[in-house]
């Protein structure tokens, strides 16, 4: 029986339809991702689901003494002289009149804020937006509640605290209780949700299992409904046509046809096109020279605090330097050194010539609230000029989704979303081989941050990264720098994921780790003159291999996308959501097994 369940639900932001008769029911043990673009109602449907807003049309069933527990984007924490008395407050722990259970509700809340990194004993003055969700959180899986929904949990969380919440997550959400998410993070989902729910133009349409799988199949679903338009678009501009024929076919035309026609134009008035994606684009102005910044001895202490130690790396030009770390490792510091915004304890940085800096501010300290969008991107000019060609206002914010009537509103009363796509349409109007990009993702909704990725991959200047989006790092940079204690850092080659493989162990005492020796596979390869009989056997049949599951995996994808598929059992489909997640693990053990292989093969031969 589900928890609860929205039958023909409707509601509006003014003319805007955000749910159009939509349904959608949560089942026990289910974790569901709620997705969509911005602007498109996510918020407003937790909402609901919490019992905050009501419907405007439809109805909510709830299961008798439900307990829901909404965590906002910016949760509001009450006065109190703690961190723990605040969310006592907030949770009304209190309340409960039961000594024994408020004692261990208590000492639970203590135990998850010391797990999320905060101080139960801290005064709440000065407290980031990052630590008030880590708060709320430890707050939420105190309480435990039937139906828990998180709106944007990962923003401003660190990799470390992301893994936490997808530990609790899966471990206390797998039975008799749901949970309800939104959020960017693609890989997020994929290690959290059993189901994607997305929300399109008013309608929920469901889709079984991670997001990967979810990808697969909406492309397919795409395609399939971008021909059907085509379709109807033409059949409807031949009856336009036709129509519109001089006096004698007017006068034998047939009525039918005539009526058809009419209920053509009503559906393609009624039809709400799928919004667009940005169309970025990056002015990267002249080439800056070949080495953009040079550090050698670079250290920065406060006080007793070491944050960067006897640092050396060159940054060279088209590098793309991701720098990743906890909450307080000092990535944002590191940043100021680089840029020359702060002079170094001791050591040097060397920039580079010809270098045009374009700095995204994590904190949005750029952003003049008072004015307009259109002031904040083009003062006193309605032109954009953009790697040397000038571009109207209007189409500009048009390429970032800013509707005309949106340019003249302030940018206070602007959504965490639209500030970031604001200061993105900013940064990109600037000439600028260095970008510097700290934490550009928290609020883009999915679509934006795949094509802001694409932009990026794109780019032949200089990138400078800060993001705990690990797929998103993965997909940008091409380095990582990382702290690995008392404030020594080290450059490894790839992304989050080549990070992770390559890390050393964390050194048992306070002393800094040794720098690692050359590693002993690498003395064999070179000793090694060609790929054994096994080695060789396998790099020929992976091919064939990865050939065989890509069609297998084309084959569900398209009986996923057959209007009939979800009339089958739960069982059916969870089976088929089971087999698609083990051809996305394959195929990825095929391919690292190919580019070792491949990558192994090649050195030997060069040095033959």
């Amino acid at each position: 029986m589900p928890l609860i369940a929205l039958m023909n639900a409707q509601a509006a932001w003014g003319d805007l339809p955000l749910l159009d008769n939509a349904n959608l029911s949560i089942e026990p043990g289910e974790r569901v991702g709620l997705i969509g673009r911005n602007g498109t109602g996510k918020s407003t449907l937790l909402s609901i689901l919490a019992g905050k807003t009501d419907l405007d049309d439809g109805e909510c069933r709830r299961v008798d003494g439900l307990i829901a527990h909404y965590v906002e984007q910016e949760p509001h924490l009450p006065d109190a002289p703690t961190i723990k008395e605040s969310l006592a407050l907030r949770g009304k722990l209190h309340d409960e009149h039961d000594e024994r259970i408020r004692w261990r509700q208590m000492a639970k809340l203590e135990e998850l804020l010391i797990r999320f990194g905060l101080d139960p004993e801290r005064n709440l003055e000065k407290m980031s937006g990052g630590e008030n969700k880590r708060a709320a959180l430890a707050l939420a899986f105190t309480l435990l509640p039937d139906l828990l929904l998180l709106d944007e949990p990962t923003n401003h969380l660190d990799v470390e605290a992301i893994k936490l919440l997808e530990q609790l997550l899966n471990t206390e959400y797998r039975t008799q209780k749901a949970a309800v998410l939104i959020t960017h993070d693609r890989l997020f989902l994929d290690e959290v949700v059993t189901r994607i729910a997305e929300l399109d133009r008013g309608q929920l349409r469901n889709y079984p299992g991670t997001f990967s799988q979810y990808e697969a199949v909406k492309a397919n679903e795409l395609a399939a409904e971008n021909l059907e338009r085509q379709r109807f678009d033409k059949f409807w501009a031949q009856e336009e046509v036709w129509i519109r024929k001089g006096i004698e076919a007017r006068r034998t035309r047939n009525e039918g046809r005539v009526r058809r026609l009419e209920e053509l134009r009503r559906q393609r008035e009624a039809r709400r096109d799928r919004m667009g994606n940005m169309a970025l684009t990056i002015d990267s102005g002249e080439k800056s020279g070949k080495i953009v910044a040079e550090v050698k001895g670079l250290t920065q202490r406060f006080g007793d605090k070491t944050v960067v130690e006897n640092l050396d790396f060159t940054l060279m030009r088209g590098d793309r330097l991701g720098l990743i770390g906890p909450n307080g490792a000092g990535k944002s510091t590191l940043i100021k050194l680089l840029l020359g915004k702060l002079t170094p304890t001791s050591g040097e940085v060397k920039l580079g010539t010809n270098l045009k800096v374009a700095y995204f501010d994590q904190l949005r300290d750029q952003l003049d609230e008072t004015k307009t969008v259109a002031e904040t991107i083009s003062p006193g000019s309605e032109w954009v000029e953009v790697g040397g060609q000038k571009k109207h206002v209007i189409a500009y914010m048009g390429d970032f989704l800013f509707p005309p009537r949106r340019l003249n509103v302030p940018v206070s009363s602007l959504s965490g979303g639209e500030k970031n796509r604001l200061l993105l349409a900013r940064l990109f109007a600037l000439p600028a081989n260095l970008i510097v990009l700290d934490e550009p993702t928290n609020d883009l909704d999915i679509e934006s941050l795949e094509m802001l990725e694409q932009t990026l991959a794109g780019y032949p200047g200089t990138i400078i990264l800060v993001s705990h989006d690990r797929r998103f790092l993965d997909n940008v940079v091409t380095e990582v720098l990382a702290p690995e204690g008392n404030g020594q850092w080290r450059e490894y080659v790839g992304g989050y994921a080549d990070w992770l493989r390559q890390r050393p162990e964390a050194p048992k005492s306070e002393e800094p780790a040794p720098k690692p020796t050359k590693a002993p596979e690498r003395v064999r390869v070179r000793t090694q003159k060609k790929l054994s009989y096994k080695e060789t056997q396998a790099l020929a049949q992976i091919p064939q291999k990865i050939e065989a599951l890509e069609a297998e995996q084309a084959g569900f994808v398209e009986k996923m996308a057959e209007p009939s598929y979800y009339d089958q059992s739960p069982e059916a489909i969870q089976a088929d959501g089971a087999r698609l997640q083990a051809i996305e693990e394959e195929l990825l053990e095929l391919f690292e097994e190919w580019e070792a292989l491949e990558t192994k093969r090649q050195a030997l031969e060069g040095d033959a």
